[in-house]
């Protein structure tokens, strides 16, 4: 009667997560990332572009980021073990939180700086600006090509993806400033953009960041509506109640679900014990996007005699 049973569109976890199949992609922005960023970082000093080093400043946290995502896919690929029954699959979630952190931390820095530039103007050199602003630009969109299949599969190549999308829109400011300074001279256009990019990096974070914090919490996965799940399951002939039902996410492409399902004793036997478990794995892994589904069948007034914390 308190037999479990794990049904859903795959009988036992994926091999990798859904980050792991974006590894080799993941490498290859890193490197162009980091060469961009020390390219950039230079052009800035050289040209006095708040802009430029704003834009190296979010490739050098796009950097680490994306080092936290592939260090997080690698940590992830450990096995299960007694004590960690899930493994360390979370590890790339709290990359992903991490990333979120490190991008507000940078949008905010680099809207201060730029309010301190409209109150103490410097000069820049349009020219050299405009020049790295374009070669910052070029990698950005090629690192966006290998990384944009991902962002619906993974938090953490989202994430990547939002940082790269920011900074080929940043060098995009970059060029649109220079390019104001070489022809008008109006050297505020430098701050100006550098107020763009800042508010193209904090927005987009804090959506990454409440999807993370809605893992971390345990909400239910997008796509899967709780009180649906429940009404498909109370539809099934020979259930008469269901308690106790929890879906969450492990990591991004791992969704689960539990649920104690009351039936009448006609299920409790052995033919009907087992046809109705398939019946129910059938049922949600026809309707929802749920890769693990545990259930327990119990007979009426079961739930009485229940340990507290089952409640």
């Amino acid at each position: 009667m308190g037999a479990g049973h794990d049904h859903g569109l795959a009988h036992a976890p994926p091999p990798g997560t859904a980050t792991a199949a974006y590894r080799g992609r993941l490498r290859t922005a890193l490197s162009i990332t980091l060469a961009v960023m020390v390219a950039e970082t230079a052009g800035g000093v050289l040209a006095g572009s708040l802009a430029l080093v704003a834009d190296a400043a979010h490739m050098a946290t796009d950097a680490l980021g994306l080092g936290m995502a592939l260090l997080a896919v690698h940590v992830a690929g450990r096995p299960a073990s007694g004590h960690r029954t899930f493994g360390y699959a979370r590890a790339e979630i709290l990359a992903a939180l991490a990333n979120c952190l490190l991008l507000l931390g940078v949008g905010g820095y680099v809207l201060y700086e730029a309010v301190r530039r409209f109150v103490t103007p410097a000069g820049t050199d349009g020219g050299l600006t405009v020049l790295f602003g374009v070669m910052g630009l070029v990698a950005n969109i090629v690192s966006l090509a290998l990384l944009l299949r991902g962002r619906h599969e993974s938090l953490n190549v989202r994430g990547a993806v939002l940082e790269v999308a920011a900074d080929a829109l940043g060098s995009l400011a970059v060029i649109v400033s220079a390019v104001v300074v070489l022809a008008t001279g109006w050297q505020a256009a430098d701050p100006v953009a550098s107020l763009v990019i800042g508010l193209m990096i904090v927005p987009r974070t804090w959506k990454l960041l409440r999807e993370t914090l809605d893992v971390l919490l345990e909400s239910a996965p997008k796509g899967v509506d709780v009180g649906r799940v429940r009404a498909h399951i109370l539809g099934l002939d020979g259930v008469e109640d269901v308690h106790d039902l929890h879906a969450w996410t492990i990591t991004s492409g791992l969704p689960v679900l539990s649920a104690h399902v009351v039936v009448g004793s006609g299920e409790l036997t052995a033919n009907g014990h087992e046809k109705l478990l398939h019946d129910l794995g059938e049922c949600l892994g026809d309707h929802f996007d749920v890769e693990h589904c545990t259930f327990q069948l119990e007979p009426g007034g079961h739930a009485e005699h229940e340990a507290g914390l089952c409640h």
